[in-house]
């Protein structure tokens, strides 16, 4: 793992156990990237819940609870999406705040969902969930990755 990473990781889990808040993630194109990120550091069981890796759009309906009209009015790739994969990460879990993804990290894409795209959410008990979009660009599948590892990981840095 990127070391950079693993210190933000290890911040995310230091704040989140000082708060005794638990941590979800629900992940698509990350394939398990950042539940990995948080896992990798030592101690990491007392706060880390689970991880729901949904990379099918089943495993989306079946594990999260996603609306299939909304995935098929807006797509695996939006805000949408990412929005009810964050909520569901939270409601199945015992987790007090969960994160999710939902891209294409390439390679493809189309004029309408390039390459880079990445759509987050951010859900914390009490809270309105939030969703961002940020455009990575064709940086390549594995650095699109590791990109939307690190902003999850800053997500529930800035949330705890």
């Amino acid at each position: 793992m990127n070391a950079d990473l693993t210190v933000l990781a290890s911040e995310v889990l230091t704040l989140a156990r000082a708060q005794s808040v638990k941590i979800a993630t629900a992940e698509s194109c990350t394939g398990g990237l950042i539940i990995g990120a948080l896992t990798e550091v030592a101690g990491s069981s007392d706060v880390v819940d689970r991880g729901f890796i949904t990379y099918s759009n089943e495993a989306k309906i079946e594990m999260l609870g996603i609306d299939p009209n909304t995935l098929d009015t807006y797509g695996a790739v939006s805000e949408e999406i990412a929005r009810q994969m964050a909520d569901g990460a939270l409601e199945r879990s015992l987790a007090g705040l969960s994160v999710s993804v939902t891209g294409i990290a390439g390679p493809g894409g189309s004029a309408f969902k390039p390459e880079g795209r990445v759509c987050f959410g951010l859900a914390q008990t009490g809270q309105t969930t939030r969703v961002k979009t940020v455009e990575f660009g064709a940086l390549g599948r594995s650095n699109v990755r590791i990109a939307t590892v690190r902003t999850a990981l800053e997500m529930l840095h800035e949330a705890l």
